[in-house]
């Protein structure tokens, strides 16, 4: 197999309570995810899920341990270079899909190719490509509110793609949407793992992604199980 992709080394993650000194989230998590991985970690609420996706996704630092990126320890750079590495490596999905509402949603696909530099036409032409793959070229022009839970959400994977990321990391994805919608997504995200070699992580309660994912890990009291 080939070498680790992300490695995790020791993590934990503690969080301050007002008067009660801090709360233990994370409590030496060890991972190793290899490219093009579809790897689900399952959890209770409150086991601390999302919160080893926030620091695998350098979106939080841990309290101690390491992050590698082919073998790179990113946590030893500053907020500047890591923002920098999100944009160009790591693509977000979340279960509340944070469009922006004044935006059609080819626009809000093609704003995170605009800030990381990208000219206007070609984020827009990227946009539209990833829009017509997911099958909402004929939202294009539709804001937010004119879609559905299930349309928006995939408006929102098709934004974590457009600066064409090597991870995508799932929190939840599917969480606030209706059976049938859910398992449209969960399917669309497989499909991307096979086609675009997309390593892929995901993060939920739902036991039934089982089925679709390579490798299945628990999170329980902040640490990682094999299944």
């Amino acid at each position: 197999m080939a070498s680790a992709f992300i490695e995790a080394e020791k993590l934990t993650k503690h969080f301050p309570i007002e008067d009660h000194g801090e709360i233990k989230v994370l409590k030496g998590i060890n991972l190793r995810i290899h490219p093009g991985e579809r790897v689900l970690i399952l959890g209770a609420s409150g086991a601390g899920k999302s919160t080893l996706l926030h620091v695998l996704g350098t979106l939080d630092r841990p309290s101690s341990g390491r992050v590698l990126y082919d073998g790179v320890e990113v946590f030893r750079w500053d907020d500047k270079r890591l923002a920098r590495f999100r944009r160009e490596v790591i693509g977000f999905v979340f279960q509340f899909h944070h469009l922006l509402p004044e935006f059609t949603a080819l626009e809000n696909v093609a704003l995170p190719a605009m800030i990381a530099g990208m000219s206007m036409t070609s984020a827009r032409r990227i946009a539209m490509r990833l829009l017509d793959e997911l099958g909402l070229s004929d939202r294009a022009d539709h804001h937010p509110s004119e879609l559905s839970g299930g349309e928006q959400q995939r408006v929102a994977v098709a934004r974590a793609l457009v600066n064409n990321p090597k991870i995508l990391l799932a929190d939840e994805p599917s969480g606030n949407l209706d059976s049938e919608s859910a398992h449209r997504l969960h399917e669309l995200l497989w499909s991307l793992n096979r086609t675009r070699q997309l390593t892929l992580v995901i993060v939920s309660h739902n036991e039934e992604l089982a089925a679709g994912a390579e490798r299945v890990l628990r999170i329980v009291d902040g640490i990682i199980q094999e299944v």
